[in-house]
């Protein structure tokens, strides 16, 4: 049977409707799995084999101890209480997770780290992370840490990745790595020290599924939750 990967959805408060995009759902299928997307509930779904955190709005601040500054953008509290308790139980439980973007973000601050609210005007970065090419086109290169699970996934020290964030991982936070960084030294992927695979990304990996890296990191993720 093919392994269950767990999707979380975006929820808008004003349409009142849960969403994800077709691109998660897509690249699971093609590397192995069975998609299926989570709604909140107070019950851990225990027929998950692996949890994909995806993209979306910010966090709200105040889980990470900081005052929303003025370019921090929409938070959803039932997302952020939501995928908090689910991250947590998917951690105890060891099971395979990847995030992607926002979801790498809230894996860095459910484990002590933090993000910056702004990279714009919290850092001096000079590089451009929200593009305007496709957003299946890379814009901006990573370099890859060796001897990291992405590395071996990679099998290169670096490449290039599409961008799509205002907000980015500043301290990895407990048992977690560094395992990419942009040019401008912003922190691009964190994986898990000693877990099989925990691993977060900033950019869109889905977005990218003709780029043979890209794909190869679910097909990882797959194979991981379906050896579990």
């Amino acid at each position: 049977m093919k392994p269950i990967i767990g999707i979380t959805p975006d929820y808008s408060y004003e349409a009142e409707k849960f969403m994800v995009s077709q691109h998660y759902i897509k690249a699971i299928e093609t590397a192995g799995g069975y998609p299926m997307i989570l709604c909140p509930n107070e019950m851990f779904p225990d027929f998950i084999d692996g949890l994909l955190l995806t993209g979306g709005g910010d966090i709200d601040p105040i889980l990470f101890g900081e005052e929303p500054i003025a370019e921090n953008g929409e938070i959803s509290p039932l997302r952020d209480a939501f995928e908090w308790s689910l991250c947590q139980k998917a951690q105890e439980k060891k099971l395979p997770i990847l995030g992607i973007c926002r979801g790498m973000q809230l894996l860095a601050i459910l484990n002590g780290g933090s993000i910056y609210q702004d990279i714009y005007s919290q850092t001096n970065t000079m590089i451009k992370h929200i593009q305007k090419a496709p957003r299946f086109y890379g814009t901006h290169t990573i370099e890859i840490a060796t001897n990291s699970i992405l590395s071996k996934i990679a099998n290169q020290n670096s490449c290039v990745v599409n961008s799509f964030h205002h907000q980015s991982v500043k301290e990895a936070g407990k048992d977690f790595m560094v395992c990419a960084k942009s040019k401008d030294g912003l922190i691009e992927a964190i994986e898990h020290k000693t877990a099989r695979f925990i691993i977060g990304v900033q950019w869109h990996p889905e977005m990218m599924k003709k780029d043979k890296i890209q794909m190869k990191l679910f097909e990882m993720f797959v194979k991981a939750a379906k050896e579990r």
